[in-house]
């Protein structure tokens, strides 16, 4: 990294580098705080809804008024597997919900969902103390640009390509292709997002279940990132149940209830499991802090959490996705593109199969042009073979306001009209007659 004029270390080079995460944090910040007029749809910041804008105005009245709470927000520290009374909240919605023997062992917090993905990947995988490497296995790709630079070690993540269910003229279905999949002896544990990001596809339960029987049959634990999922903020717009066993990690957030800035990630795990987590937690923060947790237990006590997510949450972004995918088809008309079934989260992942130009390059030029979204390259970690989907696709957004969202796809199109205009005039004129 330059103009830091001491050396660093391997640990402060690879950490200091250019990441897709980096890109796309630096993008949002700057589009949250208000610089440019950029349609942004690039990044994971939750939708205002305002239902739960008001539900939060209500919660923090309350904690004024009560000193006590208000105290045990900003005024203690919590233990270093993160507030108590929260842990202990969750762990029994959890209990008469889903019928899981937990109680507040099985819960840590954590700085927010890449804190979790850090400390888990680290402690599974790595150099051994033997010097072997264990590798971190996502069984299908694209999966979440925030895991592909997490790890210590190079190399630490191994991926395999999907299963491409071609479902119409201008959708298609990733599905993990089970029939090349194997959990060798280098693999220290398997990680899947349920809703994915980026392409909002769901894991069926028989999916998520097979795959929790092969690590259980590897002895590897399987992590379930549900930042976008369940139990909660529950955007999943089909059928699906959450899993959980002692062979399964779950990992959940406030985040995508509308509480990014609260940072709180909540892994659900085996008590060993959560241990190890505390120790991590306090030598590299002492403890997490307790505003997300202060701010969320009541609705975690009544289950008012579920409800949220269920009759509130889901349904706004399931008729916002309708509406984007609506839009962006009727202007695509006429080009080669598909769009992922929209199954959850709040992504749209469009393919463009025979793209002229590196997704890198479209999010380029889409840049110039007042929109952000993400280039699809990104989101292929531990995927090291050649092939051309991966730069054929892009993330975008749709939790911004109808009208941005729609400005920003109209501005799309119109930059994916040129390039494939431009890329047929470019092409010799046999070509073109074939």
């Amino acid at each position: 990294m330059s103009g830091i004029r001491f050396e660093l270390s391997a640990f402060g080079q690879r950490f200091t580098r250019p990441t897709g995460a980096l890109e796309l944090m630096d993008d949002l910040g700057r589009a949250m705080g208000g610089e440019g007029d950029a349609a942004f749809l690039g990044g994971g910041n939750p939708a205002k809804i305002p239902a739960v804008k008001a539900l939060v105005r209500r919660r923090l009245a309350e904690i004024r008024d009560d000193a006590a709470a208000l105290e045990r927000m900003i005024s203690n520290y919590a233990h270093p597997a993160g507030d108590l009374p929260f842990r202990r909240a969750l762990a029994g919605l959890l209990a008469r919900e889903y019928g899981w023997p937990l109680t507040a062992e099985h819960v840590a917090l954590t700085a927010g969902s890449q804190a979790s993905f850090f400390l888990l990947f680290n402690l599974f995988a790595g150099r051994t103390s033997g010097g072997r490497l264990r590798r971190l296995l996502l069984p299908m790709t694209p999966e979440y640009v925030g895991y592909a630079d997490v790890g210590l070690d190079d190399g630490l993540i191994v991926s395999q390509r999907p299963a491409i269910d071609e479902l119409s003229d201008t959708a298609f279905k990733y599905r993990v292709d089970f029939g090349s999949l194997t959990i060798g002896a280098d693999i220290g544990a398997v990680c899947v997002s349920r809703p994915a990001n980026p392409t909002g596809n769901v894991l069926t339960d028989d999916e998520l279940a097979r795959l929790a029987s092969l690590c259980a049959a590897a002895n590897v634990p399987l992590i379930v990132d549900g930042a976008y999922g369940l139990p909660f903020p529950s955007i999943v717009f089909g059928r699906a149940e959450p899993l959980w066993n002692e062979n399964v990690i779950l990992c959940l957030s406030l985040s995508k209830l509308g509480l990014p800035g609260v940072r709180t990630g909540i892994v659900v795990a085996h008590p060993d499991v959560v241990a190890a987590l505390t120790n991590m937690t306090a030598v590299l923060n002492l403890a997490v802090g307790s505003v997300g947790p202060v701010l969320a237990q009541p609705w975690v006590e009544s289950g008012e959490i579920l409800t949220l997510g269920r009759q509130v949450i889901m349904p706004y972004y399931r008729d916002k996705a309708h509406r984007a995918r609506d839009l962006l088809e009727r202007e695509l008309a006429g080009l080669p593109f598909r769009v992922h079934e929209p199954e959850g989260a709040f992504f749209l992942w469009l393919w463009l199969p025979g793209l002229p130009i590196p997704s890198a390059e479209l999010y380029r030029r889409l840049k110039a042009a007042g929109v952000l979204v993400l280039s699809g390259h990104y989101f292929f970690p531990g995927l090291d073979e050649p092939w051309p989907h991966k730069d054929e696709c892009v993330r975008i957004s749709y939790a911004q306001d109808d009208e941005t969202v729609a400005r920003g796809l109209r501005i799309l199109a119109r930059e994916v009209r040129a390039a494939f205009d431009a890329g047929v005039a470019a092409r010799p004129a046999a070509d073109r007659r074939r």
